[in-house]
């Protein structure tokens, strides 16, 4: 599916891998086109050996509780399928991927033992950078940026990383991040100090919820969008955003 992307964190017994250091969690969850669908991986694993006390301290997953837990190669199908064919958004992707691409080689599943050959790549800590150079671009930083709840986040976490990580990616690259009509001054006209300027906290509605009607535009109407987008284009010497946008979806 050519609009299907998967948000996907790690956390692991150590850094780096080539010390040896193992994947202990797996989470990912699925976008398509720009909408979370309910779907999602998520797996404790057992490494096989002890994690430091540097990185219990990050993500509090201690040696305890991974006994017992499967094995990578025991859930490596099921990750796989999940994974293939997709984008892959990860924060600081060669970590992650360094470590996926370790677990298959691991296994001798030296067919896997490049996801990039079977996934397409996009890392946020990358885009975040040059959109603001110069600034703290880690996922905390771009949660306050953006204005996305991490308020449950006092420790990582694979799940809960790639489920914030979606928020930001899609607040990140949706343009608008808030919508401020009235303004936050006593007058009520918005003309305040600071008025608009406040990022709305981001919070996903119910799955549930009813779904509004869909108004399709007309021929015309598209026509004169399209027209738009090209004024736009010849102007700043470049695709608009909103066609970068569809693009990158096909």
């Amino acid at each position: 599916m050519a609009n299907r992307s998967v948000v996907l964190d790690t956390e692991t017994t150590g850094m780096p891998v080539t010390d040896g250091h193992r994947i202990i969690e797996i989470g990912c969850v699925e976008l398509i086109g720009r909408r979370l669908t309910g779907r999602h991986f998520h797996v404790y694993l057992q490494p096989d050996r002890e994690s430091d006390e540097g990185a219990i301290g990050v993500h509090g997953i201690t040696n305890e509780f991974l006994v017992g837990k499967p094995r990578f190669a025991e859930v490596a199908d099921e990750f796989f399928d999940f994974i293939q064919g997709a984008q892959l958004i990860i924060h600081n992707a060669a970590f992650d991927v360094g470590f996926i691409n370790n677990e298959f080689a691991l296994m001798g599943r030296h067919d896997r033992a490049d996801i990039t050959q079977h996934c397409s790549i996009l890392d946020t800590l990358l885009m975040a950078r040059e959109r603001h150079p110069g600034q703290r671009n880690s996922l905390d930083a771009l949660c306050k940026r953006y204005g996305v709840d991490n308020s449950g986040r006092e420790l990582h976490g694979a799940l809960l990383d790639s489920e914030i990580l979606a928020d930001v990616y899609l607040t990140m690259t949706g343009g608008q991040t808030s919508l401020s009509l009235a303004g936050n001054a006593s007058d009520g006209n918005g003309s305040g100090e600071g008025s608009g300027n406040r990022a709305t906290e981001i919070r996903r509605l119910p799955a549930d919820r009813p779904r509004g009607r869909i108004i399709q535009a007309s021929e015309a109407e598209l026509a004169e969008h399209q027209a738009r987008l090209d004024i736009i284009a010849k102007s700043a010497g470049g695709p608009a955003l909103w066609t970068q946008l569809l693009e990158a979806q096909q």
